[in-house]
């Protein structure tokens, strides 16, 4: 039993009390505290109270997001308290009014019917006031009215109450009982057992919650002298309008008007704009300055402002200097550069040709883009690109509406804007790329753009007005034309530009890539010479490509490798042969493949053609005793199928005349297969390959050696007509191949194909499948 001495009564305190368990408040002593209790063991808790003298111990959860708290959930430290009031609530809530005593330790915990309770030893206040102690009091004292001053939530009268306490551990109590802080600051100084401790605790936390809440004052006042400085402006502009209107004055009063509707007048926009312009410019002076309408008027006619109207660079039309230009920049690409100087020579002669629109189709890296920078430089004018690779939203062509928020004008009129002229070269890179879902098609939108009899008067859906895009010289790229819609290809004009020869190539690196190379790695034409044989290697076992990239890059890595050796052992000349070229890039990517030297049985060498150049396809045939299956493999698509089955029913149709004995299609399984099997093959034109290698197989005459063949077979024996000759002769000559079969129709072809491919190569002609087998068997 413990006796305190409060407001001069002696209160005797039970050491087994029951605890009432805190979640969101700490209480100190002499602190009058309401508490809403809703909890069964807290309300148990009270019960027991009233039977103890209405004592009870006070004490923190140490998480509050507990809702059943445990004996290891409470913290040591609490508060004796007298139970002052309990009120009974309809909604089984108790409300209960407190007071804390004095400050309390649990000694162990007991046993208790539904509740916690709890040994408690009471800790005594300290009754010394040293002079340091005293110093510190008043220092908190004030510190505290200037904290109250500054915090809202405090009433002004909480200072007079503590102005009255004089014995040093209460005041301090009580000043900590009324800042607002965390329950882990409270709840530290509640177990602060030195009232010297706790008041010097009290003096950071005060100075750190001062500055904290000047702070805070201080953001508020320019905050709100923002709002009334923007108040009194509007006020002010709406009386400036007011009076304006009274006196009936029409000239402009404002720099920013008057600066606009100059520039307006300079633009020289079209009668239509520049009316448009000149009626937002007059609402954009109706409307008050902190609207949102205004900005939304603003940036329309800053855009129609930014915008070319008659600004236009003058043409390069001489075609020597444009030709030497283009040569300089590209090797090869004959067509697109022959259509371009015809365009430039019309031109000359013609100053109301339209823009022609050219679309580059070709594999990747053979220069379609770049090609397009290099026309821009031979004619003068300033180049832009835009890539549509991934574009399925139509407004990303023609812009949003001026209704939704964060509006802009379509890719097409920025661009405009970047351009600066009327008549600059426009790049649509990658329109084979383009989709479409539920927000548009873009090609659709495209169809205006380059179409020359409307893009004089494309309308943007955010500028609403006419623009003249005839002036515009559009070039478009793509990869494969079949992707191209059909309506958009319709307006171009498409030109081809197939992959280089592997002597293209050779000329490109010695004239291109290895000084532009040999430059950027720090090296010069002394420190690395490369054999053109190490670089026909490279160009055939190193790359596999239409274009020039990866070529690029493995002459990048020699150049890397010769200046590290220069860096390291002082090498000042590397020569790159074909004896030391794997030293530099390892072993090759992509060995040569040779056709066999012999004559075959029920094997033919058919010619591909692929994104990386020609190659050569050995087809082979084998027959086994069955039911007359035919059964195909090398992962061939559905095309080269069809053309193994139409060469089989050309052979069963003819086989009388063909000297087939018995009947093979119906005792006989046939097996075709196209070696390189993880590769996708098709197209038609391996048709008379696998009637050759077929045939063969079923007669027992064997395929001529040195000898590849391409065409598509009909079922009458018809060969018709096939693509890519020109590297498919390439290949054939690559593989060491002699004579090659090629099509009647693609005669005309040869005359166009370099001396160079053909040099070497007997070319015979072939319109059937008789002349074929004439040819091919021995």
């Amino acid at each position: 039993m413990y006796k305190v001495i409060r407001d001069d009564k002696v209160i005797e305190i039970n050491t087994r009390l029951p605890i009432l368990p805190l979640k969101d408040v700490v209480i100190f002593p002499y602190m009058i505290y309401p508490l809403l209790i809703g909890r069964e063991s807290s309300l148990k808790a009270i019960e027991q109270s009233m039977l103890l003298d209405k004592l009870i111990f006070l004490v923190a959860q140490k998480d509050l997001t507990i809702e059943e708290p445990g004996k290891d959930d409470l913290y040591k430290v609490g508060v004796v308290a007298r139970v002052l009031q309990v009120l009974k609530l309809p909604n089984g809530l108790m409300k209960v009014l407190v007071e804390g005593v004095v400050r309390g330790v649990i000694k162990r915990h007991l046993s208790a019917n539904g509740h916690f309770q709890a040994q408690i030893d009471v800790v005594h206040e300290s009754d010394k006031a040293t002079p340091d102690i005293k110093a510190k009091v008043r220092r908190v004292a004030n510190l505290f009215k200037e904290y109250v001053r500054l915090q809202r939530n405090l009433p002004d009268e909480v200072i007079l109450t503590i102005e009255k306490v004089h014995h040093p551990q209460r005041f301090a109590d009580l000043v900590t009982a009324h800042i607002q802080s965390d329950i882990e600051v409270k709840q530290e100084l509640l177990e602060t057992r030195s009232v010297e401790r706790q008041l010097l605790d009290l003096l950071d936390i005060l100075e750190a919650e001062i500055e904290i809440l000047s702070i805070e004052q201080d953001l508020e006042e320019k905050v709100r002298g923002r709002i009334n400085r923007s108040q009194k402006n509007m006020y002010l502009q709406e009386q400036i309008r007011a009076i304006q209107d009274e006196l009936d004055e029409e000239g402009e009063s404002n720099g920013e008007f008057t600066y606009l509707g100059e520039q307006i007048k300079k633009a020289k926009m079209s009668a239509e704009a520049e009316e448009r312009a000149f009626e937002e410019l007059e609402k954009l002076r109706q409307t008050s300055p902190f609207s949102p309408e205004a900005t939304v008027i603003r940036n329309y006619v800053e855009w129609l402002l930014a915008v070319p109207w008659k600004k236009k660079t003058k043409d390069n039309l001489d075609i020597t200097a444009a030709a030497d230009i283009l040569d300089k920049d590209h090797y090869g690409l004959e067509k697109p550069k022959e259509r371009i100087l015809e365009h430039l020579a019309v031109m000359k002669l013609s100053r109301h040709i339209k823009g022609p629109i050219l679309c580059f189709v070709g594999p990747p890296g053979v220069g379609k883009t770049s090609l397009g920078r290099s026309v821009a430089r031979a004619m003068g004018r300033n180049f832009i690109r835009v890539s549509l690779g991934g574009v399925r939203d139509e407004a990303e062509i023609r812009g949003h509406r001026r209704t939704y928020i964060g509006s802009m004008p379509g890719k097409i009129v920025q661009s405009m804007k970047k351009a600066k002229t009327v008549n600059p070269i426009f790049l649509l890179d990658e329109v084979d790329k383009m989709s479409m879902d539920f927000r548009g098609d873009p090609s659709s939108a495209l169809l205006e753009v380059l179409d020359p009899e409307q893009n004089h008067a494309f309308n943007d859906h955010y500028l609403e007005v006419d623009y003249d895009l005839s002036k515009v010289m559009f070039i478009t790229t793509a990869n494969v034309e079949s992707q191209i819609p059909e309506p958009l290809r319709d307006r171009m004009e498409v030109i081809d530009l197939q992959g280089y020869l592997e002597y293209d190539k050779v000329e490109i690196a010695i004239g291109f890539l290895i000084p532009k190379l040999l430059k950027g790695h720090g090296l010069k034409r002394k420190n690395l010479r490369i054999r053109k044989s190490a670089l026909v290697l490279i160009v055939r076992e190193y790359t596999r490509e239409a274009g020039v990239r990866n070529l690029e890059r493995e002459l990048s890595s020699i150049c890397r490798k010769v200046a590290k050796r220069q860096v390291e052992k002082g090498e000042s000349v590397v020569v790159i042969t074909k004896e030391n070229l794997q030293d530099f890039l390892g072993v090759p990517k992509f060995p040569e493949r040779e056709v066999e030297r012999g004559n075959t049985l029920g094997a033919a060498v058919g010619l591909a053609w692929t994104q990386y150049g020609g190659d050569v396809l050995q087809i082979e045939v084998n027959l086994m005793a069955g039911k007359g299956e035919l059964s195909m493999t090398g992962k061939l698509g559905d095309v080269m199928q069809e053309s193994g089955r139409a060469a089989l029913s050309y052979a069963r149709s003819n086989a009388r005349k063909l000297g087939l004995q018995g009947e093979f299609w119906k005792d006989t399984d046939i097996h075709v297969h196209v070696p390189d099997g993880a590769t996708p093959k098709d197209g038609p034109s391996a048709g008379i390959t696998m009637a050759v290698a077929l045939i063969s197989a079923l007669s027992g005459r064997r395929v001529r050696k040195n000898l590849a063949m391409t065409g598509e077979i009909t079922l009458r024996g018809h060969v018709l007509a096939i693509g890519g000759l020109n590297e498919k002769l390439l290949a054939a000559k690559r593989a060491g191949v002699r004579k090659v079969l090629i099509p009647a129709e693609n005669e005309r072809e040869l005359s166009e194909i370099n001396e160079r491919v053909t040099k070497g190569l007997t070319i015979v002609t072939v319109g059937s499948m008789d002349e074929v087998l004439r040819e091919a068997l021995v």
